[in-house]
């Protein structure tokens, strides 16, 4: 078995990683903005990015189920293994709710999503302002939870690579001459 991941699942973790810290920001910012037509197209390209994650993660999702990643290290304790497989559910499961809550919150306060101003995706809900509001609140709780968890994987990652010493960081590098 390789000790490293596959090129294609480091694509789709740095891609993905990279959209996310994007919509973070692009999240925060454009939450603050007046309404205005700059704000309406920031909230376009928001939705069409967390669409795109949400179906890169399910791509990511089915490959690492046909594809085995590599071993964790063997000096890794039960308690250190345990924390690696929950975090990563739980960073699967946020990268799922995340762009889900934002499609339902759309749907509940009437404005439709259309990837990329060309494919309407069906609403998911019927206008409820009040639901709305509370889906609002969901998503914006749910991607506070992603920071911590995503605070959490780096600091995991950077300890293995620092104090450690082993190769968790660096099998998720691109390699190379590979």
């Amino acid at each position: 078995m390789s000790t490293h991941y596959s090129t294609t699942a480091k694509a789709l973790h740095w891609g993905i990683a990279v959209l996310i810290f994007g919509m973070l920001g692009l999240g925060f910012y454009m939450t603050g903005l007046d309404l205005s037509p700059t704000k309406l197209q920031l909230y376009s390209w928001h939705k069409w990015a967390g669409v795109t994650v949400f179906m890169l993660v399910v791509l990511r999702l089915a490959w690492r189920v046909t594809h085995q990643p590599p071993a964790l290290p063997a000096h890794m304790s039960a308690l250190e293994r345990f924390a690696a497989h929950a975090g990563h559910h739980l960073l699967y499961a946020l990268m799922l709710a995340i762009p889900l809550s934002g499609w339902l919150m759309s749907s509940a306060k009437g404005f439709q999503t259309v990837w990329f101003g060309v494919l309407p995706l069906p609403d998911l809900l019927a206008k409820d302002k009040a639901l709305g509001d509370l889906l609002q609140t969901v998503h914006v709780s749910l991607n506070f939870a992603l920071i911590a968890v995503l605070l959490a994987h780096v600091g995991a990652a950077l300890k293995h690579h620092l104090i450690d010493k082993d190769d968790v960081l660096t099998r998720m590098l691109p390699r190379r001459g590979a």
